[in-house]
């Protein structure tokens, strides 16, 4: 009873607390307007993506800008939820990793790297203001050569997601809303 009061006391105060509205406000962004995100904001974005942790320090990251009309469609011509959000964003990010540089050369940190650069550049878009969506590459088997010969990466290159982002539309962020739920924690075993 205790650590189920301790965790829904701390659940219902932690989305008023002004330090983590960042977090509690992210939210998938589908619809963007035609602005273009300025150049400064962009650096700040991928800065954050490369300030992720990764497994051994190995940073096998890469991020591929892409503000071509043509090659955003042609991207999202294999990503059915992201087909319509990469035609009218005005850029959008593609996030690969290098399975010759990941830590042990494995998929799994090199996921668990590029995952991390994700969050944290989904979390300094909407601090910054913007909007974005998290588009899956990775695992489907149908999107994966598909995005690889659309940006032309090499065998090594594993393309994990894409990013479209941009300035939302109004009324195309959701309301802020935490998931929270206690019963999902346990004290020191399942």
């Amino acid at each position: 009873f205790f650590f189920f009061f301790f965790f829904q006391s701390a659940h219902s105060t932690a989305m008023e607390d002004s330090r983590l509205s960042f977090i509690f406000t992210r939210r998938s962004v589908r619809k963007f307007t035609d602005q273009a995100v300025p150049e400064e904001l962009l650096q700040k974005i991928l800065e954050a993506g490369m300030s992720a942790p990764s497994a051994v320090c190995k940073d096998p990251v890469h991020f591929v800008v892409m503000r071509n009309r043509d090659l955003m469609n042609r991207v999202g011509e294999k990503l059915p939820a992201g087909k319509a959000m990469l035609a009218h964003c005005p850029v959008a990010i593609a996030v690969v990793g290098d399975i010759n540089v990941a830590h042990s050369n494995e998929l799994s940190y090199l996921l668990q790297d590029a995952s991390a650069a994700i969050e944290n550049m989904l979390l300094a878009i909407n601090a910054l203001g913007l909007g974005a969506c998290w588009l899956g590459v990775h695992p489907r088997e149908d999107r994966i050569p598909h995005v690889r010969e659309c940006l032309n990466l090499p065998a090594n290159m594993v393309p994990v997601s894409c990013i479209a982002l941009g300035y939302p539309e109004e009324g195309a962020v959701p309301e802020p809303r935490s998931r929270f739920n206690a019963a999902r924690v346990h004290q020191e075993t399942f």
